[in-house]
């Protein structure tokens, strides 16, 4: 029998020396020991209570353009300015969801045909889009203003020294009150990215019109913040709060509902969608063991171990009409006519 020790073996020792340490230890440095006890299991790959069976949560990793290194692209965007606003004004929203532009744009990078890009500012998944796939984009914003507007964008290419100045013209309208000022079936597909947990009133008005101005069995991507992350569980297990603060951008500016997985995909069946591919996955790398009370919980959580991302990301398919009225699991306090049930 060999005598070296695997990894599981090496943590478990660890721990049982740690415990004796720390018998007679002051309490803060109990807390340094711990906190850096945690890091140091992270860094093995382990995830303390749950480490017999491997990583309670790994995001699964972001595809990238042929020949970009992930450090290439990161740069690029840290170049971003947009109409004019000076470079870096856009690195916290970079910190938090690169990850994610490359996500949402793996989903239809072999996609073809006209799309459609809602809420497409600041235009990090356009650039995507626009320098590395083969659809033909249409784009959309809405700043409380209806119509079309040109937005200027600039930024630095992979290796160059001269900035590249890009424009971008954009219909303006309201998602969840307007009708889109496109023909039924004008597009092949439709993403629709981060904009559905602003939403105030009613969603399916939205998921209604994307539907009709897709093409019979045209592509939905949609993108949103998973509720049920592992982040969102930790917090609440420490007794913090999960919730989205008040905006000094109005009520549009904050997350106003936020989905689980499996209520999005049923939101979608409502609406005539079929789910072709579905995934969570992480915005930007992320330590849940920092958590006091991770140790604790990671097991109980483990049963939906591939559920536990910052988003979720869904491709579908529109491949049957949406079903009148509202579904019972996400409106009430209508008529009750227009509710339907659907749990």
């Amino acid at each position: 029998m060999s005598s070296q020790l695997t990894r599981s073996q090496i943590t478990a020792k660890a721990r049982q020396l740690a415990r004796r340490g720390l018998t007679s230890t002051p309490e803060p440095v109990k807390q340094a020991i711990r906190r850096n006890g945690r890091r140091v299991l992270g860094a093995l790959g382990e995830t303390g209570a749950a480490s017999g069976d491997g990583p309670v949560w790994v995001s699964p990793p972001a595809p990238l353009p042929d020949g970009m290194s992930r450090p290439e692209l990161e740069k690029t965007f840290r170049s971003w300015s947009v109409n004019g606003e000076p470079v870096g004004h856009l690195d916290g929203y970079i910190d938090d969801s690169i990850l994610r532009f490359s996500h949402t744009w793996g989903l239809v990078r072999h996609d073809t045909g006209r799309a459609l890009e809602l809420g497409s500012n600041p235009y990090f998944t356009t650039y995507l889009l626009d320098e590395h796939s083969p659809l033909e984009l249409t784009l959309a914003n809405y700043y409380g203003q209806r119509g079309h507007t040109t937005e200027t964008v600039s930024y630095l290419r992979p290796g160059a020294t001269a900035r590249t100045e890009v424009s971008r013209e954009c219909d303006l309208f309201n998602v969840e009150e307007d009708e889109f000022p496109y023909s039924d079936g004008t597009f092949d597909v439709v993403l629709f990215c981060e904009i559905i947990e602003h939403m105030l009133m009613n969603p399916l008005w939205t998921l209604r019109q994307i539907h009709r101005v897709l093409k019979p069995n045209g592509i939905m991507v949609l993108t949103t913040p998973n509720v049920a992350r592992l982040d969102n569980v930790l917090a609440l297990v420490n007794g913090a709060n999960m919730y989205d603060p008040y905006s000094g951008f109005g009520p549009y500016g904050r997350h106003n509902r936020e989905y689980t997985r499996h209520e999005l995909h049923r939101l979608l069946e409502f609406a005539g969608f079929e789910v072709e591919t579905s995934l969570t996955a992480d915005g930007h790398p992320s330590n849940p063991a920092r958590w006091p009370l991770f140790e604790q919980t990671a097991p109980l959580v483990r049963p939906r171990r591939e559920d536990l991302g910052h988003y979720l990301f869904v491709k579908a398919r529109a491949v049957r009409p949406p079903r009148e009225g509202l579904p019972s699991f996400l409106y009430r306090s209508y008529p009750p006519d227009q509710i339907v049930d659907f749990a």
